[in-house]
């Protein structure tokens, strides 16, 4: 369908009501029925298309792993605690860790460990990370933007072993083969990671205030710190409080969870074909090979805790109710996947690339890239989205007008980086939210404050780097 202005309606209203409601769920569920209704143009129509939406957003492989991957690891978090591992790290970190500082720069060592994709990171840190916050009085929006900093901004910069890489160099290449460029896809994704500015400055903005102990933002107000989530682990709370610490019952399912996704992602890779190890870790479905790391450090943990003399009723108890802890963020990202399909179905990619990107002389592609794949980014919440709907525009800007190809590639990539880090619709946002115990809208809020920063420092490193390199 050809863009128009009717295709911003979902975004625009999506926004202003989860601000005024200081709730996503309400606006998406909103902003998903009247982009139906622009589609079909009747109330029984729209509802039959927003239904369809939300199931054909649920049938999506990928989104099946994405969300079968978040409620088994809440599952596999909900035996960890109940068995006393959190608690048992937690009595560990107290006589070692001794400063707030300390324990940033724990969240940053975890990093050649946890880097295959951001929602591995943000699960397996929050849980230990939130149990520690009161013990070292660390804000809570400060750890959370901690975690947040250290998982996609860095992701996007590795070469290879990352959920990213195949996608990233999937789309270069697709974008190539549109507009009859013959380059290695791989190659100019290496050459253009130098340039996914957003990501560089995010990241050495995390890395600076946890050096120099920086207070991010504004302390925060009594409001938002004592929300309904606090109310419905009262229960969960006392039940921890009286099992023994056992760093041991964390230890071995997060070891053995490493150890099966490495093995994972190398199998995955040769069976398709794959050459060298770096190219198995690089052409590996990496939400599957995780998925089924997952699975099987499942079986054996639930065998592992029976061993150690675990009853096998609570641990089935809060298998359950640990994946159900992330129904809410499942939800949503749910809600997410069918309102982008809508506003696909309504051109809002062809709308705002027609609006922001396609009157601008070369030297200012990688610029407008970048500010237009910024804005369609924020609104629909995902990196991958952005990057699948904006790459071939931007190849064929660079390619047309002579602007640098991996610099405006990089500027893609650096958009959408943007969007997912900074986006209330982003799933890192929303995950990250969840597992802290956060206001989902008040965290963001702190997150745009700090993203707009960097993404205007962006802005001008684009506008100036045409002209230095050429």
């Amino acid at each position: 369908m050809e863009g128009t202005w009717w295709s911003l309606l979902p975004f625009l209203l999506i926004i202003p009501l989860a601000v005024w409601l200081k709730e996503l769920l309400p606006g998406l569920v909103v902003g998903l029925l009247v982009g139906a209704f622009c589609l079909e143009g009747s109330v029984i129509g729209a509802i039959e298309r927003a239904v369809s939406a939300i199931v054909h957003a649920l049938v999506d492989d990928e989104h099946v792993k994405v969300a079968l991957f978040l409620y088994l690891f809440g599952s596999l978090i909900g035996m960890i605690q109940i068995t006393g591992g959190i608690k048992g790290l937690v009595e560990r970190l107290s006589g070692r860790i001794r400063t707030k500082r300390g324990l940033l720069f724990f969240v940053w060592l975890t990093v050649p460990v946890t880097f295959f994709m951001p929602m591995f990171r943000i699960m397996l840190l929050g849980p230990v990370m939130k149990a520690v916050l009161r013990q070292f009085r660390v804000d809570r929006r400060r750890m959370a933007y901690m975690i947040d900093v250290s998982t996609e901004p860095i992701i996007v910069l590795l070469p290879a072993a990352t959920a990213f890489v195949g996608f990233m160099t999937s789309v270069v290449d697709g974008a190539l083969v549109q507009n009859g460029i013959r380059q290695s896809a791989y190659d100019l994704f290496l050459r253009s990671l130098p340039y996914n500015l957003f990501a560089i400055i995010a990241l050495a903005i995390g890395l600076l205030t946890t050096v120099l102990n920086i207070r991010i933002g504004r302390p925060p107000g009594k409001k938002g710190e004592g929300t309904i989530n606090e109310l419905h682990g009262l229960g969960l709370r006392k039940e921890l409080s009286l099992i023994a610490g056992e760093p041991l019952h964390l230890f071995v399912p997060l070891a053995l969870l490493i150890v099966l996704t490495f093995a994972f992602f190398a199998y995955d890779g040769w069976r398709r074909g794959a050459d060298s190890w770096l190219a198995a870790f690089s052409q590996a479905d990496a939400t599957w090979a995780m998925l089924l790391a997952l699975f099987v450090t499942l079986f054996v943990s639930i065998l592992f805790y029976v061993w150690r003399g675990q009853s096998l009723p609570e641990l089935i108890y809060h298998f359950f109710a640990g994946g159900n802890e992330l129904m809410a963020p499942i939800g949503m990202l749910v809600l997410v996947w069918a309102v982008s399909g809508v506003a696909g179905e309504l051109g809002f990619a062809a709308y705002v690339s027609s609006t922001f990107a396609t009157w601008l002389p070369g030297p200012f592609v990688p610029a407008s890239v970048f500010l237009a794949g910024s804005f369609l980014s924020y609104f629909i919440g995902s990196s991958w989205g952005t990057w699948g709907m904006l790459m071939p525009l931007g190849v064929a800007l660079a390619h047309a007008t002579g602007a640098p190809l991996d610099v405006t590639i990089g500027a893609v990539f650096a958009s959408g980086t943007f969007g997912a880090f900074a986006s209330p619709l982003g799933d890192t946002t929303i995950t990250t939210a969840a597992m802290m115990d956060m206001d989902l809208l008040s965290y963001a809020k702190y997150k745009l404050r700090i993203s707009l920063i960097c993404a205007g420092l962006s802005l001008l490193g684009y506008a100036l780097l045409p002209l230095w390199i050429g």
